[in-house]
């Protein structure tokens, strides 16, 4: 199955967990780059106001088409209980060429569930399977026995 890893990440934790996924399965990656400034304590506000408002953002040209590949596997941190304003453009954007997906987010405290319920939403797929990471096991370098189950329910 043609993979495709597509993520958001503000800090670099989602980042790391997209790299991980990457690597155990071997398939592409792609980062979505959001064009709004979005460091500092400022941008952590806004971007969460952006969020909690279901807001759109300008995000960078990919240069993978999504309707290339058998699945495509959408990861962003959680941003006041739902996806990053940049996955959310993306899956707007793509959702007609989306075949499967499968969901992975990172979170601070709380919003997992949410996280994925709006995704799967939004794309209009029902996910093959979903990850949900804390930050505080990415950053502690735990998160690794989860990534690995996530990447073995793919099948692939």
């Amino acid at each position: 199955m043609k993979s495709l890893v597509v993520f958001y990440s503000r800090t670099g934790v989602t980042k790391r967990v997209a790299g991980a996924i990457q690597t155990l399965l071997g398939c592409d990656v792609e980062e979505i780059v959001d064009l709004k400034k979005r460091g500092g304590l400022f941008g952590f506000i806004v971007a969460g106001k952006d969020a909690m408002l279901k807001k759109h953002t300008p995000i960078k040209p990919l240069e993978k088409n999504p309707a290339d590949y058998d699945l495509v596997i959408i990861g962003t941190p959680v941003w006041a209980w739902t996806m990053s304003c940049a996955t959310r453009t993306y899956i707007m954007q793509n959702k007609e060429n989306f075949r499967n997906v499968a969901f992975f987010c990172t979170a601070g405290s709380s919003g997992i569930d949410s996280t994925f319920r709006h995704m799967e939403e939004l794309s209009g797929k029902k996910p093959l399977a979903i990850l949900g990471i804390m930050t505080k096991e990415v950053v502690k370098n735990q998160s690794q026995a989860k990534i690995q189950q996530f990447a073995k329910s793919l099948g692939i």
